[in-house]
């Protein structure tokens, strides 16, 4: 007996064109890189500006605004800031008394996006329909938790899951999902862990597509050999995106 599965031909066309996006972005940034090198070489710009513009700080910022671009509000809107907050004594000077207060400011920042994210998300359950608080139940479609400084376990049985988001701070929270069933064209998940992790087992036919923007932090596959393509179904996909900062997001099946 030979199954044959389809990609529903919507969902390829989305792929390929995420993937060319992807290239896109690439290909620009290395133009970029070599134009400044050249500019610089040529003592056409200070060595200072060219410096600056080929730094840490300004990688953060350029991958804030792709993912500006990309759709994720809350990782780029916290990249841009951390970047921006970090490059302002490289272009003017800054008395000690205000650098101490960096990462307090990051601390803002990383607040105001998370209430941006939640602004977002509650104008899209009242468009639609109220934001569940319990996320075991089979009308709730969608699910929003935050955690800091704790831990937390949530089960979804969601049987048309349409998507939701996570924070975490500090703390660590898991959602099991192995109960849960996909609305047609799958799920998009967003993360921000930041000194935290999140973790999510997910069922053996799940696809997961991976497009979680990590600073010092990690995105682990750890479905290892339980993984396998006589399980798995094209149909049923979670793109996870986000951003992890010294922190974690995790997949697994067990």
């Amino acid at each position: 007996m030979i199954v044959v599965t389809f990609v529903p031909k919507k969902n390829k066309q989305n792929m390929e064109r995420r993937g060319s996006d992807k290239r896109l972005y690439f290909g620009v940034i290395l133009i970029a890189l070599g134009v400044i090198l050249i500019l610089e070489r040529l003592n056409l710009i200070p060595e200072s500006l060219a410096d600056l513009l080929i730094s840490w700080q300004m990688l953060l910022v350029g991958i804030g605004i792709l993912s500006l671009i990309g759709g994720n509000r809350t990782a780029g809107t916290i990249l841009i800031i951390i970047g921006g907050t970090f490059m302002i004594p490289e272009l003017i000077s800054v008395p000690h008394e205000l650098r101490r207060i960096y990462w307090p400011l990051i601390l803002v920042a990383i607040g105001v996006a998370i209430l941006l994210r939640q602004r977002d998300h509650q104008k899209l359950g009242s468009a639609n329909e109220p934001v569940p608080e319990v996320l075991d139940n089979n009308s709730f479609h969608t699910f929003d938790d935050f955690v800091i400084f704790g831990g937390r376990e949530i089960f979804v049985n969601s049987q048309a899951l349409a998507g939701g988001k996570a924070t975490s701070i500090f703390g660590g929270i898991e959602f099991d999902l192995r109960k849960a069933n996909l609305k047609p064209g799958g799920a998009v998940i967003d993360c921000v862990s930041v000194f935290g992790g999140c973790g999510f087992k997910i069922p053996m036919d799940w696809n997961v597509r991976n497009e979680v923007t990590t600073i010092f932090g990690a995105f682990t596959d750890k479905r290892g050999d339980t993984y396998s393509d006589k399980y798995y179904d094209p149909s049923k996909t979670i793109v996870i995106k986000g951003v992890s900062i010294f922190g974690g997001i995790e997949v697994k099946h067990f």
